[in-house]
């Protein structure tokens, strides 16, 4: 069941004064972490193709389904970092074959293989650290891919470098096309 934030701990059985908003603003400030990052990420892809309506499931198959079944793995870079960087980060995706777990049946596939139909690489493009702000659609920019074209030029290749992944001619997108970038890829 999602949560509001205005759920309370308990103590003996009794509310406390510390409500699940207050961990959340603790834990998951720091937007440019690659961690939380990933996440913010696979939100705003999922806000884009309207599949929000359940909860996120960490170590799935895949991290999205569309309303319509399109299975999408999300992957996340970003130039400016959380920490302090001499130069700004080389972009790379992680694009590598898994053994996918099944969240449902809590059993892993018997092959390793990509599981998703399509591939969303979200980039946070803002190179000014002074600017950045990973809750502003604008500073993102998305490449869509469908697996079958990865699986045929990538095969067992573990990561993927912008420029690699340009030379693949992804549909390049903002949020507002991404829903349509998503159909685009899965039509060709």
């Amino acid at each position: 069941m999602k949560k509001t934030g205005e759920e309370r701990f308990l103590l003996k059985n009794n509310e406390t004064d510390i409500r699940l908003l207050e961990f959340w603003q603790w834990n998951q400030s720091d937007l440019l972490s690659n961690a939380l990052r990933g996440k913010l990420a696979e939100f705003i892809v999922a806000r884009a193709v309207k599949a929000t309506t359940g909860m996120r499931v960490e170590w799935d198959m895949f991290d999205l389904i569309t309303p319509d079944g399109i299975k999408i793995e999300v992957k996340s870079a970003a130039y400016v970092q959380s920490w302090q960087q001499a130069k700004n980060s080389t972009i790379s995706f992680g694009i590598a074959p898994a053994k996918g777990w099944e969240a449902s049946t809590n059993t892993y596939a018997a092959e390793i293989k990509r599981n998703a139909d399509v591939y969303v690489f979200c980039l946070l493009s803002e190179q000014d650290r002074s600017v950045v702000n990973p809750l502003n659609l604008d500073q993102w920019e998305f490449f869509v891919l469908a697996t079958e074209q990865i699986n045929q030029e990538k095969g067992n290749q573990k990561t993927i470098g912008l420029n690699n992944l340009l030379k693949m001619k992804p549909v390049r997108t903002r949020f507002l096309g991404l829903a349509e970038a998503v159909q685009e890829v899965m039509k060709k």
